[in-house]
């Protein structure tokens, strides 16, 4: 068989603060909604914006990232994959269906004053489920920065 390939690259805002529960066996699993947005122009010529809402999964520690640092307005990056799950409705017996991105890694790109509390980014491909919080002072406070300009002869070459 040929090779596939199944991978959803998002960057958007958060719809709502996200659903977080757990699953009889104790896995937790985190379910919230992300806005992309794209811009075209319309047959008049006039921009349009156009949102589509994508519905997300996160399970285990990606699923506990979201409930400590994701909520309603966060900026994120996403990478995962697309599936499509159906069932049965109870009360009209008709087949649903539920297309969902499957989140295998995540940035929060939000600062800490637009939402997000944290600063956490997952290394894409890490094995060991250590967090890399954010440790750059706030815009402004940077000591280097604040001393004398650079100049020429400052320069090495």
């Amino acid at each position: 068989m040929a090779k596939s390939v199944n991978k959803v690259i998002l960057l958007g805002n958060v719809g709502k603060d996200p659903e977080i529960r757990s699953t009889g066996g104790g896995t937790t699993v985190a379910n919230f909604a992300l806005a992309t947005s794209d811009r075209q122009k319309d047959a008049q010529g006039n921009w349009q914006d156009r949102t589509e809402w994508h519905n997300l999964v996160a399970f285990t520690r990606l699923a506990e990232i979201v409930r400590d640092y994701v909520k309603k307005g966060s900026k994120l990056y996403v990478e995962g994959k697309i599936q499509t799950r159906s069932w049965d409705d109870k009360e009209t017996g008709a087949k649903r269906y539920r297309t969902e991105i499957i989140v295998n890694d995540l940035s929060l790109l939000s600062g800490r004053d637009e939402g997000s509390s944290g600063g956490y980014s997952r290394p894409a491909s890490s094995a060991s489920s250590t967090t890399a919080i954010d440790q750059r002072p706030p815009a402004g406070q940077d000591e280097y920065s604040q001393q004398a300009e650079i100049s020429d002869d400052d320069i090495p070459f």
